[in-house]
């Protein structure tokens, strides 16, 4: 079911010393819902994730717990990393780790290329340096220490102290591509997203480009620098290529001509590598730049941009431990505007669990099928004569699909979930309006009585296949519960681009009993 549309998506690649918070886990989630809309709707559609596991700061925490390197990183990856994904429901196609030789092997490849086109130089090179952000610092991230870091020049990020570094180092010729870029934002406006990224970005090319230093000669926890195994190459470059290595650049040009470019999906602290160094390092090697980059917000908790070293971050399974998977995707697919920042309470979590979830789309789904199940035997009955207001029912899931569709393509997941949301008001509106059990008292209204519970339960079958991407748990046990699996196949062979067209459920069909879909919370 793939049409010749190619969708290929990523999240950015994680540090595995930071353990996986709420933040991380609302990238991975946003990035999987996209990539199960896009692969449900027949795109050609690959989604990956990985970690970044090269650099400094790595290689310190491994020192400073007794194991190498790679065995540091092992643990980190098999013990916090894989598990978030099956915690949060994520269905990734590939995982890279800078460390594979695949990854190795490719980026090596690369560089090579860089070098051999004449991007790549040697020179000498002094300046702050930031472990924390594996960076050298601009001006503008530079300030001066506070307390015990008094009279010394700290990071604006993580307010600790910076090391001044000289190294004779490689640099890649980022300055000549100032003018390539600039041209690339205004012929392609949406290639960074949303408006406020794409302005800051622009805004930073404007005020110039420095060359980058891209290797580091003083530690060896890295991929060495193929003419020159005395440095290893700057973990950014390694992070940014994985990009390109995991779909088969360099190896297999079939793969990565059916792949690349990509869409990428990064916090905003990200952006610039993503917006200005990766594009400009794909031009220099004769490749295509990206299809975008999308750069949302940042969760907040209490005010404060979460961060294990001030201890705001939440670990996904605090959440659902408690709610369930469908209910975190949900909430923050739906609570924060894709793009900027969002605020987390435990307060506005449980309500909107209880509003929307329990009492609004799974209330809608429980009282449904019991209502087929005591006056029908368990069989969905038939559509007789439809009314005006069955029609407006069938007008507002065939709109709401339509309108879903849109705000996914322009990586609005939250105007998606309130496009589809209005199907959910809309029935719930049309069983009080209604009345079946009055109708069902009556034994000449039987046809209508019909008709009001066939809307409703195809209702809930668009309903099924659109929020499929986002709570695909729960959307699962509605499945079946319709009935649909057995007469229409899989919830996720379902074409999610004709969800909206009226009457795919058959009548005759058996529904299946249903424990509610989002049991009550007992708040501790």
């Amino acid at each position: 079911m793939t049409s010749g549309r190619s969708f290929y998506i990523t999240t950015p690649i994680y540090y595995p010393s930071d353990l996986p918070h709420i933040g991380h886990g609302y990238t991975t989630v946003a990035v999987d819902t996209l990539a199960r809309w896009h692969r449900q709707a027949g795109d050609d559609t690959w989604m990956l994730t990985g970690t970044d596991e090269h650099g400094q700061k790595m290689l310190r925490a491994a020192a400073a717990n007794g194991v190498t390197p790679q065995e540091w990183v092992d643990k980190l990856v098999n013990e916090s990393w894989f598990p978030l994904l099956r915690t949060l429901d994520v269905a990734n196609d590939d995982f890279i780790r800078t460390t594979q030789p695949r990854h190795e092997e490719r980026v090596q490849q690369f560089v090579q290329a860089l070098f051999d086109r004449g991007y790549i130089y040697a020179g000498e090179y002094e300046a702050l340096y930031c472990v924390g952000c594996e960076e050298f610092k601009p001006e503008a991230e530079i300030v001066d220490g506070t307390g015990p870091f008094e009279g010394l020049k700290v990071c604006a990020i993580h307010s600790k102290p910076l090391e001044l570094l000289q190294e004779k180092n490689y640099f890649f010729k980022l300055s000549e591509f100032q003018d390539r870029l600039l041209e690339l934002y205004k012929t392609e406006p949406d290639f960074v997203r949303p408006e406020s990224a794409k302005n800051e970005v622009v805004s930073f090319v404007r005020s110039g480009l420095k060359d980058l230093s891209i290797s580091r000669s003083a530690f060896d926890w890295g991929i060495t620098v193929p003419w020159d195994p005395s440095h290893v190459i700057y973990v950014w470059v390694d992070a940014l290529l994985n990009y390109a290595t995991a779909v088969g650049y360099g190896t297999d040009p079939e793969e990565f001509a059916r792949r690349w470019p990509a869409y990428h999906v990064v916090g905003k602290d990200i952006l610039r590598f993503h917006a200005v160094i990766w594009p400009a390092m794909l031009m220099a090697a004769g490749l295509d730049v990206p299809r975008g980059v999308f750069a949302h917000g940042w969760l907040l908790v209490g005010g404060e941009k979460m961060s294990k070293s001030k201890l705001t971050g939440i670990a996904p399974t605090e959440i659902t431990d408690v709610f369930g998977s469908d209910a975190y995707r949900f909430y923050f697919l739906s609570a924060i505007a894709f793009g900027q920042d969002g605020s987390f309470s435990w307060e506005d979590l449980s309500a909107r669990y209880q509003a929307e979830l329990a009492n609004g789309f799974g209330n809608l789904a429980s009282r449904t099928i019991a209502m087929i199940e005591r006056y029908f035997e368990g069989i969905v009955p038939p559509a007789s004569a439809y009314t005006e207001g069955d029609r407006a029912i069938q007008a507002t899931v065939a709109d709401a699909a339509t309108r879903a569709d849109a705000a996914v393509e322009r990586f609005r997941l939250d105007e998606a979930i309130q496009a589809i949301w209005t199907i959910v008001d809309a029935l719930n509106g049309y069983i009080t309006e209604n009345e079946p059990w009055a109708l069902a008292k009556d034994e000449t209204q039987r046809e209508r009585l019909g008709t009001v519970l066939y809307t409703a339960a195809e209702g809930l079958r668009a309903l099924a296949v659109l929020l499929s991407p986002v709570m695909p748990a729960s959307t699962e046990k509605l499945w079946i519960a319709l009935g649909a699996a057995e007469s229409l196949g899989r919830l996720h062979d379902q074409p999610l681009r004709e969800a909206g067209e009226w009457g795919a459920l058959r009548p005759g069909s058996s529904v299946n009993g249903l424990a509610p879909l989002f049991p009550r919370v007992e708040q501790a």
